[in-house]
């Protein structure tokens, strides 16, 4: 029986900007998916929040369970029949699980261990859980393998882009398993430098302001892709003299726009559609729902262009 009262809180990343190596750190790749804890041998699996995702990835859930028991951490990806990674679909399986002639097959990617059996290796260091995780999936199913990891960075970047749903690279030292930020694992990202039309302000102070981003559709008109992230205060004030509010009252958009689908909607203040600014996304276009899923950073106002310059929305 595992000793851990499951589901447990989960290490987190610390965001940087450039991969980095040395002093014994893993590198590994950061998929495009869903975060989750699996007890195998029961095959039971729970979201990063401890939501029970056991009945919506049952078959993942099936294939946990030809495995001894142990608390696994990892990625949920879904992979097309041919071979792309959409993050898209594992959506498609809330409250209703797998479904008979679905184009996708999930898969399982480990990247750490926190238990087996009745002990708890989460003491231990990740060396050590890197080795009995080896072990442990050794001959597993084909849905559950391990991530792959090195010690070069030239091989990690070489995974973003190489690899199918790699959207990055996970930096750990060789340290205990900690929730939280404790375990000291880093995260780097690759970024898209793009532009993108000003629909609107949101936010109740300026430290929470944010805009409304949107690029034009065929028919002229304007189509909301992403909420930025909060603005830094020198872009807010290079936008304050430049944006123009077009009402008094607030708009609202679904919260698909800025997060996942059953967010909370998003509130606004719209304003004319006539500033364009640069932003950083971890995608080079907004194609899944429409939007950007990670909320860009707004680097500065583009006074060159306008939104005739841009893009047409997805």
């Amino acid at each position: 029986m595992t000793p851990l009262p499951l589901p447990v809180p989960l290490a987190l990343c610390r965001p940087v900007e450039e991969v980095r190596s040395g002093a014994g750190l893993s590198l590994e790749p950061k998929f495009d998916g869903w975060r989750c804890q699996v007890l195998t041998g029961a095959g039971r699996l729970w979201s990063r929040h401890g939501t029970d995702l056991t009945a919506p990835f049952a078959d993942v859930a099936q294939a946990a369970r030809g495995l001894p028991e142990c608390v696994l951490d990892g990625e949920l990806v879904a992979v097309l029949d041919s071979g792309t990674v959409a993050f898209s679909r594992l959506q498609s399986r809330s409250g209703r699980g797998p479904r008979h002639g679905e184009d996708f097959t999930v898969h399982l990617a480990v990247f750490d261990l926190l238990a087996v059996g009745d002990a708890d290796w989460r003491p231990r260091r990740y060396s050590e859980r890197r080795r009995r995780l080896l072990d442990v999936l050794e001959d597993g199913p084909p849905l559950i393998r391990p991530v792959p990891a090195t010690g070069d960075v030239d091989t990690a970047l070489q995974w973003v882009g190489g690899l199918g749903g790699v959207e990055g690279v996970v930096m750990k030292p060789n340290l205990p398993y900690v929730p939280g930020r404790g375990s000291g694992w880093l995260k780097w990202r690759r970024i898209h430098t793009s532009e993108a039309a000003v629909l609107g302000v949101s936010g109740r102070t300026p430290a929470t302001q944010c805009l409304i981003l949107g690029l034009p559709r065929s028919d002229g008109r304007m189509r909301a892709v992403g909420v930025s992230l909060p603005l830094a205060q020198t872009v807010r004030s290079e936008l304050a003299p430049l944006l123009q509010p077009t009402s008094e009252d607030q708009a609202e958009l679904p919260g698909t726009v800025g997060g996942l689908p059953g967010a909370d909607p998003v509130r606004y203040w719209p304003v004319i559609a006539s500033v364009v600014v640069e932003i950083d996304a971890d995608q080079k276009r907004p194609l899944e729902f429409g939007r950007f899923r990670h909320r860009p950073r707004v680097r500065r106002v583009r006074g060159d262009m306008t939104v005739e310059d841009l893009p047409p929305a997805p």
